[in-house]
């Protein structure tokens, strides 16, 4: 049994990973990834500076998932590139390198350094952080993304994806989906958590940026993000590899992600309820799964899913 995976020209031991912005901020997060089980990692989300980001309490774990407003907390650009070339030197080449500047400039300068250096990974630029207050989502914004993709691609070379947020209707997933295929991008990744949210404890929010709007996880959105994963594998060009993010559990949930078209699948709030411990624990559930169906390899499954 293989749980090998490729996307654009890089082959992973397995379908896991982390999500950014979840237990991959300092050096000792990252080196607890390297370690871990996943077939790979992706640093924190980063800005052109250092961010401290939201006032705490600004993650709270609830019961069925998780809700934020951390705001980009982040070593700066600086730190986390260093710590990509220093990884390639001892060998590591499929590190993911997470991008989110606050302004298009900011992501042109960070992308233009990374063509400029021996990077030799994937980068993907984030267009849906959702809790930047008083910044919108550039991927609810259609015009913009073009406009920014089209930026990116008049110089940039090298693998390139972008994480989105949770679209909710049908003609959004097709003007999306238009503006993607239109690039040479290698992988998008969906979804990032959806954006305010509201959560009640005792007649009380239970986090303090934003009067306690944050961007909910977990278990919570599942259901979105299979539907997200499931919409664009159809829309999108067979070349553009999907990244499903989204009430990732077990092995079971990792299974229907794949089901659905993920080729890889990122995991977030149990990261950050369980520790990497956790990508252990849905390996193997994963692997159970394809035994008792008689499946060799995630390509087996993947894209399968049966309609009515």
């Amino acid at each position: 049994m293989s749980l090998e995976t490729t996307i654009s020209n890089k082959t992973f031991s397995n379908c896991l990973m982390n999500a950014s912005g979840v237990k991959c901020m300092t050096l000792e997060e990252l080196s607890n990834l390297k370690n871990s089980e996943s077939g790979t990692w992706i640093t924190k989300s980063c800005t052109i500076s250092p961010r401290e980001g939201n006032p705490s309490p600004r993650y709270v774990d609830l019961q069925l998932g998780s809700i934020n407003s951390m705001g980009l907390p982040n070593l700066g650009f600086e730190f986390y590139l260093d710590y990509a070339l220093k990884e390639h030197k001892s060998g590591n080449d499929n590190l993911f390198f997470s991008v989110a500047g606050l302004t298009l400039e900011d992501n042109i300068e960070m992308l233009t350094q990374i063509e400029n250096s021996d990077f030799q990974g994937l980068v993907e630029l984030n267009l849906s952080c959702p809790n930047i207050p008083g910044k919108p989502q550039t991927g609810y914004d259609f015009d913009r993304t073009d406009e920014v993709l089209k930026q990116v691609f008049s110089f940039y070379t090298k693998p390139l994806g972008v994480k989105l947020p949770p679209y909710f209707d049908i003609v959004h997933f097709e003007m999306m989906a238009s503006i993607l295929n239109k690039y040479q991008l290698r992988f998008i990744t969906c979804i990032n958590s959806i954006g305010n949210a509201l959560y009640v404890e005792d007649e009380s929010v239970v986090i303090k940026p934003k009067g306690g709007f944050g961007g909910i996880g977990g278990a919570y959105v599942k259901p979105t993000a299979l539907a997200n994963v499931r919409m664009f594998h159809k829309l999108l060009k067979k070349d553009i590899s999907i990244i499903g993010c989204g009430g990732v559990e077990s092995g079971k949930d990792v299974f229907e992600h794949i089901l659905c078209g993920a080729s890889m699948v990122q995991i977030g709030t149990q990261l950050m309820k369980n520790g990497t411990k956790v990508f252990s624990k849905i390996l193997t559930e994963l692997k159970e799964i394809m035994k008792d169906k008689n499946y060799t390899t995630i390509l087996d499954f993947k894209g399968k899913l049966k309609e009515l």
